[in-house]
């Protein structure tokens, strides 16, 4: 039986990706296309609470110290893989990170691409399946989930270290059911047997408490704004449209403006004037984090939650695309994480550094034995709802290459680009090379670690 348990010591040894929030930091800095032996960037200490680095030494076994070096090994990281997932192109076949120093490995289904992928800084894997590849696999998964939850497989995802889609269940015959019904080749595919019952984490600033129509409790993600109007993400299970909703003192809030689950799990909610949407993520008698965009972390980066149950909680981010089945139906395109959470945490924030990942979706065990924890990703509820995340922009440092008058192009500020996203800035043509919400200063130029000119 396969059970991911969080320890709360020698994390050190999980794979997962780099921590996307430190890699918009290394854009920023003009890292991203540094020399590989040059020194990792070390965080602004401003950017990281005392809460977040408190919890990390807690739950990952650090030192403050350790914990601030950890993510700019990982910021590093995630810039290099960047540049190497745009040039491999089909033969990508995923990247990951170890260790307190994010030594990085990077695969690839061509041998050719190993020199390539040394000269960057990083070991090279050569396997069988491009990342394409096993994610088409578990798209024709998600796609059977869709249309009827499947019995007996609680979630699956794409491992990019076994360099296979695994698929956990309770039934060896319920798998190959699965399977069959997708047309998806068992040559393809883990198998690997699991207990677990997924819920959601309903029952009970980012990370405060609400309350839905009085009642249930859930967390928040993050504030966001839609043209004027204030409000916040959170989990789609944790209401329907028109729902209520009264905050952690239990006064008049809002109301759900928009939900969807299951297939995704997010929601936007609407709140009243009394209520002003902050760049902060509660860090309960530690600080409060300070949020500055949302460029997503790759596996193996760590990650820390707050919820109004259990406060903050940190791990490492396990497998990107995953699905994951409830009572309730199927959500795919969560992400799988080591990290703890409870009932009431549910829709909660999810960060890496100071770079907003997601809302707490659900999972399995608890805050006191570890457990498996899964998350929506932020940057498709924004786009899904037309949303802004509110970001402190004055962390944000301004564009030297600006000129007085804006150039012209497509490119604007506030806006969420997926990776592979088409713009033009000025004259020139560029590529999202990871998905973000642009913020005032991440020009395309400035930043070479999220955009590739064309």
């Amino acid at each position: 039986m396969e059970r991911s348990v969080l320890r709360r010591r020698a994390l050190a040894a999980c794979t997962a990706t780099v921590a996307v929030g430190a890699l918009a930091l290394a854009g920023l800095t003009g890292t991203a296309s540094a020399d590989p032996a040059a020194p990792a960037p070390v965080p602004d200490a401003a950017q990281l609470s005392p809460g977040l680095l408190k919890a990390m030494q807690r739950d990952l076994g650090l030192t403050a110290t350790e914990a601030r070096g950890r993510i700019g090994n990982e910021s590093r990281a995630a810039a290099v893989t960047a540049g190497l997932r745009y040039s491999l192109g089909d033969r990508f076949a995923g990247a990951r990170v170890s260790g307190d120093a994010a030594d990085l490995t990077v695969a690839t289904t061509d041998a050719a691409d190993a020199a390539r992928i040394a000269k960057a800084g990083a070991r090279a894997e050569v396997v069988d399946h491009s990342l394409a590849e096993l994610d088409a696999a578990k798209a024709a998964l998600d796609r059977v989930a869709q249309r009827t939850a499947p019995k007996d497989i609680p979630a699956w995802y794409v491992d990019v270290r076994s360099n296979h889609v695994v698929v956990q269940t309770a039934k060896a015959s319920a798998a190959d059911a699965f399977l069959a019904k997708a047309g998806v080749s068992a040559g393809l595919v883990t198998v690997t047997r699991s207990t677990e019952q997924p819920r959601t984490f309903t029952d009970l600033r980012g990370g405060d408490a609400y309350y839905m129509n009085g009642s249930g409790r859930c967390s928040i993600g993050f504030p966001v704004k839609r043209g004027t109007q204030g409000g916040f993400v959170s989990a789609g299970h944790c209401g329907t449209p028109g729902v209520s909703t009264s905050g952690y003192n239990q006064q008049a809030q809002g109301s759900f403006q928009g939900s969807t689950f299951p297939g995704r799990d997010y929601s936007w909610v609407v709140t009243n004037t009394n209520w002003t949407p902050r760049p902060l993520v509660n860090g309960y008698g530690n600080g409060d984090v300070t949020v500055t965009g949302s460029t997503e972390a790759i596996e193996g980066s760590s990650v820390c939650r707050s919820g109004s149950t259990t406060g903050w909680h940190c791990g490492t981010v396990q497998q990107r695309n995953s699905s994951v089945t409830y009572q309730e139906g199927t959500v795919s395109g969560v992400t799988r994480t080591n990290v703890c959470a409870e009932p009431g945490d549910s829709g909660g924030s999810f960060i890496s550094g100071s770079q907003a990942q997601g809302v707490t979706s659900g999972g399995t065990g608890n805050c006191s034995q570890g457990g498996v924890t899964y998350f929506q990703p932020l940057n498709p509820a924004l786009q899904a709802y037309g949303l802004t995340l509110v970001t402190n922009g004055s962390t944000t440092p301004p564009d030297p290459t600006d000129p007085p008058t804006n150039p012209g192009g497509t490119w604007a500020a506030g806006t969420t680009y997926a990776a592979g996203a088409v713009v033009t800035y000025g004259s020139a043509s560029y590529r999202c090379l990871q998905g973000h919400q642009a913020q005032p200063g991440w020009t395309p130029p400035n930043v070479p670690a999220l955009w590739q000119a064309l």
